[in-house]
């Protein structure tokens, strides 16, 4: 007679291991570790001595607790198994619940400043007038491992792309495009080619640039798509503010990049990116809609638009 494993026994564990090994990674510390998880030190220990034994491989090195090359690699592959992991989980609990009276919604800045979403959510209100809303501003991959994992229920994100392709999500979520805009470089008034009706991107890989990757494109974001090196930050701009980014470009902090539909103030000096063809994309991202959910209403009334 053959036996075989509960599904628990064949999986559960290993998953639970893998999480435990990602979270001492991420800490760097196995005390660390145990009280965020809530466990006992030994527990994590002998946890980290399973996976090991199992893969037979050290992991991690112990003073300081620092991933080895081997546990680096299991990383890679680690994060993206345990975040399906949740996201199946939450897609469970989204179809199985009653729908809520809550919607959450995620967005960068630059997704979150466009206008459609504050018509969206407008409209959305005339639906269902006693729905309490909540709009957080994260980065791109916040918001979509959030989606994800269930704690938003959809989420705004943006970035540049060539005519109609869409962005590389890090997660496990639908991604429905909603807008593509022309791309312009904010200058000072005073900048040499502040004149030009259009610029070339590579051209101005050895400008000063403000990196500004909590709103702007990254400028690795912008090498790759220019397809040469340099952009080099003349000054870092860590805070979330559109317009706060705005001035220091517009008072020759450094130049940056973005989209037209937030450069609406006729005293800012821009000039469009003719070369390589940009846009700047919004995507809607969501997981499971189950029906009559304020995330499946809010999602038809921006689809539409």
């Amino acid at each position: 007679m053959v036996s075989c494993p509960s599904i628990s026994d064949a999986y559960g564990v290993e998953a639970q291991l893998l999480r435990t090994f990602v979270t001492v990674a991420r800490r760097g510390s196995f005390s660390a570790a145990a009280a965020e998880l809530g466990y006992t030190q030994a527990a994590v220990s002998q946890q980290i001595a399973a996976l090991e034994n199992d893969l037979k491989t050290q992991l991690l090195n112990r003073r300081p607790v620092t991933p080895t090359e081997a546990g680096n690699r299991l990383l890679e592959h680690a994060e993206p198994i345990l975040l399906r992991l949740d996201a199946a989980r939450a897609d469970v609990t989204r179809m199985t619940k009653s729908p809520p009276g809550t919607l959450v919604i995620g967005a960068t800045p630059l997704a979150g400043a466009a206008s459609a979403l504050a018509t969206a959510l407008a409209e959305l209100r005339r639906q269902m007038p006693r729905l309490e809303i909540t709009v957080q501003i994260t980065t791109r991959r916040q918001t979509a491992v959030a989606v994800a994992r269930g704690e938003l229920d959809l989420g705004l994100t943006d970035g540049l792309t060539a005519p109609g392709d869409p962005l590389m999500e890090e997660a496990p979520v639908t991604a429905v495009g909603l807008s593509e805009k022309h791309v312009r470089v904010v200058l000072p008034a005073s900048h040499p080619l502040a004149a030009r009706t259009t610029l070339c991107l590579p051209d101005l890989a050895d400008a000063r640039w403000i990196e500004a990757e909590n709103v702007a494109p990254s400028l690795a974001e912008i090498r790759r798509h220019a397809r040469t090196e340099g952009f080099r930050p003349a000054l870092r701009y860590t805070g979330a503010d559109v317009m706060s980014l705005i001035s220091l470009a517009a008072a020759g902090h450094g130049l940056t990049l973005l989209p037209e539909t937030v450069l609406r103030d006729s005293g800012i000096t821009t000039v469009r990116v003719a070369l390589p063809r940009l846009y700047h994309r919004v995507e809607l991202l969501h997981a499971a809609l189950p029906r009559r959910s304020p995330a499946a209403a809010l999602t038809e009334i921006l689809s539409k638009r």
